[in-house]
């Protein structure tokens, strides 16, 4: 099936997520899972984050006859704790707060799942992020902006958010949420390729 072209349904509402696969040339659909990102208290984020990616691609691959089913979730971690996307303004800001001047992992879980033989594989990426020292001036702006409302972290490293990184080490494309080089390797291993 390597170098074919491949039929590819995305398990996301994410614009970013859509992004990257139109950036690397991928025809695809987009077919939003019903609501499946619920914690589990004590999870660690890597099951989390694994967990909820095949969960999302069971939703959808239910709707479809062929082709790939692809879901991810993002989570940033600080002092082992995910945060996930902020409720409200308030939690945004104590969000950014604790991300100040410090390292923190982004992972992102994702599963592959070809609906023709059912063989599903799911693996996770980690990204570390460190961002510069942030004063409330800039975090209350950025927070009015409403750019961090939607976005694991309470930042979009994409958007306005890259004002506050200072130094990546691991994928980028993890951080926006789809580590492309992992699709890769996991459609390979189900005998395709992007």
């Amino acid at each position: 099936m390597s170098g074919e072209k491949i039929k590819i349904t995305l398990a996301s509402g994410s614009p970013r997520r859509a992004e990257i696969l139109r950036t690397l040339g991928v025809e695809f659909e987009i077919s939003a899972p019903d609501e499946v990102e619920q914690a589990i208290d004590g999870e660690p984020p890597a099951e989390y984050v694994t967990r909820t990616a095949r969960a999302k691609v069971a939703n959808v691959a239910d709707r479809i006859a062929s082709g790939f089913v692809v879901g991810a979730d993002t989570v940033v971690v600080i002092d082992g704790a995910p945060l996930g996307k902020p409720t409200s303004p308030d939690e945004a800001r104590a969000m950014l707060r604790s991300l100040s001047g410090r390292w923190h992992a982004v992972m992102t879980g994702l599963s592959v799942r070809d609906v023709a033989t059912g063989r599903e594989v799911t693996e996770h990426d980690k990204t570390l992020v460190r961002f510069r020292d942030l004063d409330e001036a800039e975090i209350d702006a950025y927070v009015a902006s409403g750019e961090p409302m939607d976005k694991a972290g309470a930042y979009g490293i994409q958007g306005r958010g890259m004002l506050f990184v200072d130094e990546i080490a691991g994928s980028y494309h993890n951080v926006v949420g789809l580590p492309a080089t992992l699709l890769e390797r996991l459609l390979r291993r189900l005998g395709a390729a992007l």
